[in-house]
């Protein structure tokens, strides 16, 4: 039985007149997964989008481990949309002490940014972490040199709460960075 969030939900994109259902990914999602993060933050591929990295790290940004380890953990989820069968974006939900709920690997296919597909997932998103894990407070974390999509955030509600950490340089599963001042900014939101 598929619990009753975890089933296909359709919701019309706010700037797109393209329907899309929405679901929670299960292990054989992983390859796809993974294509798709990479494609929207690493190589020639993420230039089409504007939330590409490539500017400030090269290499990969996941690896498959890091995808299972969401799909598969007890605490977590990973939430997909797609489009006849179509992957064109996922998050990562994994629950935290106190209501708050982390959002992560975020990514839209590149060549879909810009229409309302991403707003789209991350008020999905919302409603999951509220309706699932009965969350209080949705906190992430981005690279602080990411200024247009901080405001992004902060125009869907987020704040900044002056957190930061260093970004792990010399562990080449998160990429090998380009410049050497990387660091993440957290963010917060109430639900």
């Amino acid at each position: 039985m598929v619990p009753q969030d975890a089933s296909t939900r359709t919701q019309e994109s706010p700037d797109a007149v393209v329907a899309v259902g929405f679901r929670q990914a299960g292990p054989a999602d992983i390859p796809a997964l993974l294509e798709l993060v990479e494609s929207a933050y690493r190589g020639e591929a993420s230039r089409e989008g504007w939330t590409t990295e490539a500017g400030l790290l090269e290499g990969q940004r996941t690896d498959a481990d890091g995808v299972a380890a969401v799909v598969e953990g007890a605490d977590s989820v990973m939430w997909i949309a797609e489009r006849d069968g179509v992957l064109l974006g996922c998050c990562q939900l994994e629950r935290h002490p106190d209501s708050v709920v982390y959002f992560g690997m975020f990514a839209v296919r590149p060549g879909r940014q810009g229409g309302g597909l991403g707003r789209a997932l991350l008020a999905e998103a919302e409603r999951v972490a509220v309706r699932r894990w009965d969350a209080k407070r949705m906190r992430m974390t981005v690279l602080r040199q990411r200024e247009e999509l901080i405001a992004w955030y902060e125009r869907r509600g987020f704040a900044r709460t002056g957190a930061r950490t260093p970004f792990p340089y010399g562990n080449e599963r998160f990429g090998r960075p380009l410049r050497d001042d990387l660091e993440f900014e957290e963010l917060t939101k109430d639900l």
